[in-house]
């Protein structure tokens, strides 16, 4: 099932407001029954617009690249975070760099809670994603895959939407566990990237369990 929201930001924003709405009602109803009886009916009536006249809007534009690079140059966007060092991953890479002037930028969104994005607590997050990734970039030097890598926001259609304007990339290859043990399969990433951006967007799916057992 798709994620009705738009973001992680769309989700808390959510949570406040029915929070919101909620401490409205019960203080209203302190003060008189009818008066929180009134303020029930108006709040109530208020998101019900709010959310028929959302669904009412035109979709908003697809982002695309806006920098721009030389012809015979192509530009790989790889966005991933244990599944980087995947030989699938790896596979697709090098299939999508043949033949030309390849630049492969990784990002790994720093992953985290939602009690500490509330608290804008992200220094741990960060530091876990940078040692997921300098893990990764090490398997991919090791398969000859000439690469950089960044720490990217939480949100993993907002890293890509950062990268877009920073990295101008051709192509964007987001790599996932299997269905069933990926988050971002449950919460619709892939499908949110391919109706936000004007970029192909390739789907690797990258079991490590089955690799390593290949491997023994």
């Amino acid at each position: 099932m798709r994620n009705p929201f738009r973001s992680e930001q769309d989700a808390f924003r959510f949570l406040l407001a029915t929070i919101a709405y909620f401490v409205l009602i019960v203080v209203a109803s302190l003060v008189n029954k009818w008066l929180g009886f009134a303020v029930f009916v108006l709040l109530s009536l208020a998101a019900l617009y709010y959310a028929f006249g959302r669904s009412r809007e035109e979709p908003a534009p697809r982002v695309a690249p806006t920098l721009p690079h030389p012809e015979g140059e192509r530009r790989i966007l790889v966005v991933a975070n244990e599944t980087v060092g995947g030989r699938a991953l790896q596979d697709v890479i090098r299939e999508k760099s043949e033949g030309v002037q390849e630049h492969v930028l990784v990002v790994s969104p720093a992953l985290n809670s939602p009690l500490r994005h509330l608290a804008s607590d992200e220094d741990q997050a960060r530091a876990d994603a940078q040692a997921r990734l300098d893990r990764s970039m090490a398997k991919l030097r090791e398969a000859g895959i000439s690469a950089r890598g960044e720490v990217g926001d939480a949100d993993p259609l907002q890293a890509i939407e950062d990268a877009l304007r920073t990295f101008g990339p051709d192509e964007i290859v987001i790599s996932t566990h299997p269905e069933g043990r990926s988050h971002w399969l449950e919460r619709g990433v892939v499908s949110g990237a391919r109706d936000r951006f004007a970029v192909p967007v390739t789907h690797v799916v990258v079991d490590l369990d089955a690799e390593q057992e290949e491997v023994r």
